[in-house]
C-alpha cells in the first residue's frame, strides 16, 4: 500500500506535467449539494457511476423520448408523425412500466 509521501509525490508529478490543466469544470467552484443531499452509504457508488457517465435506463429513456418529441414537432410527413407518435407511445410505456418493476421492488 502506497504511503500519503508517495501518493503527494505523484500528485506533484502529474501536476508538473500538467495531467490536471484540462479537467471539466475547471475554473469553476464546485456543487457539492447533491453529493450532500445524497446519503452517505450510497455516495460513493454514485460517485463513481457518475465520473463514468452512467446514465440510469429510465433517464436514457427519458433522453429518448424527448428527442422523439422534438421530431415530431418539426415533422411534416403523416406517417412519419405516426411512425414517431408511436414510437414516442412505445417508449412512454417501456419507461412506465420500468419504474413500477423498480416500485415493487422496494
Amino acid at each position: 500500500m502506497p504511503n500519503e509521501l508517495n501518493i503527494e509525490q505523484q500528485i506533484r508529478e502529474a501536476m508538473e506535467r500538467g495531467e490536471f490543466d484540462n479537467l471539466p469544470g475547471k475554473g469553476k467552484p464546485l456543487d457539492l449539494d447533491a453529493y450532500f443531499a445524497t446519503p452517505e452509504d450510497m455516495r460513493m457508488g454514485f460517485a463513481m457511476l457518475k465520473s463514468n457517465n452512467f446514465v440510469p435506463e429510465e433517464v436514457e429513456i427519458q433522453k429518448e423520448i424527448a428527442a422523439l418529441k422534438e421530431k415530431l414537432r418539426t415533422c411534416v410527413d403523416q406517417g412519419e408523425k405516426l411512425t414517431l407518435t408511436k414510437a414516442v407511445n412505445e417508449k412512454a410505456l417501456s419507461l412506465t412500466i420500468l419504474l413500477e418493476n423498480r416500485k415493487r421492488k422496494r
